[in-house]
């Protein structure tokens, strides 16, 4: 089964002469890893947020598990993406004034779907803090009071609760030592193995690419490279 499929998508910013994206064709299969590295400037955030359906193509078409998924309204992506897509942004993008443990599960207030894939999401909630090597005296705390390695681990248990479809990982270990950042990968791995989630993972770092299917280069893969908002 595929996850998503892209095909002849365009996309350029309000102010720009050319495009940013100009991707022929991409599909992610049922329970694969990619990883998808690029330079600074070559387009991975947009094309993130493109296919997240944060942003809309102007040209092009995006399947998200065999059913259109760019062509529909800013309201059915924004349910769909909620339902399916599981996304650990760059900035994090944690709500500063609920705990770590509210925040993990935002998803399943917004996804009956996530919600129902997770008998009890509290206690679902708990097990990926605690996976992610989370201390336990940290979940009531507002994230504010967590520091930038533990606010990621935050942002990947709220990613993976209700075993979404896809996760799209955006330079998610970007703020992690040598060390953690290769438990963390592994423990993200695992997560995803175990709920058959495929897998988006952006990152500059190459040293990063043994244990994932395919390893993509955005460059190879857009057939215009101008200067762009990543």
């Amino acid at each position: 089964m595929t996850v998503m499929s892209l095909e002849k998508i365009r996309f350029r910013w309000p102010d720009q002469d050319t495009d940013t994206l100009n991707i022929p064709a991409f599909s992610l299969a049922k329970g694969e890893k990619v990883f998808l590295k690029g330079p600074s400037g070559s387009g991975k955030s947009t094309l993130l947020s493109v296919m997240a359906g944060i942003h809309k193509p102007q040209q092009g078409s995006i399947h998200l598990l065999d059913q259109p998924f760019s062509n529909l309204s800013s309201s059915k992506r924004d349910r769909q993406r909620a339902d399916h897509i599981g996304y650990i942004f760059q900035q994090f993008n944690l709500l500063p004034y609920l705990s770590v443990l509210d925040n993990v599960l935002l998803p399943c207030h917004f996804s009956a779907r996530r919600r129902q894939a997770t008998q009890h999401p509290t206690r679902e909630a708990r097990r990926l803090l605690q996976a992610l090597q989370l201390p336990a005296e940290c979940l009531d705390r507002p994230v504010t009071q967590l520091s930038i390695g533990q606010q990621q681990r935050v942002a990947a248990a709220r990613a993976l609760i209700g075993q979404p479809a896809l996760l799209i990982a955006d330079e998610p270990t970007s703020a992690l030592d040598h060390e953690n950042r290769n438990h963390f990968i592994r423990l993200l791995m695992e997560e995803c193995r175990q709920a058959n989630t495929s897998l988006l993972f952006v990152s500059h770092d190459p040293t990063l690419t043994t244990d994932f299917d395919r390893v993509l280069d955005l460059t190879d893969m857009n057939m215009h490279k101008p200067g762009d908002r990543s």
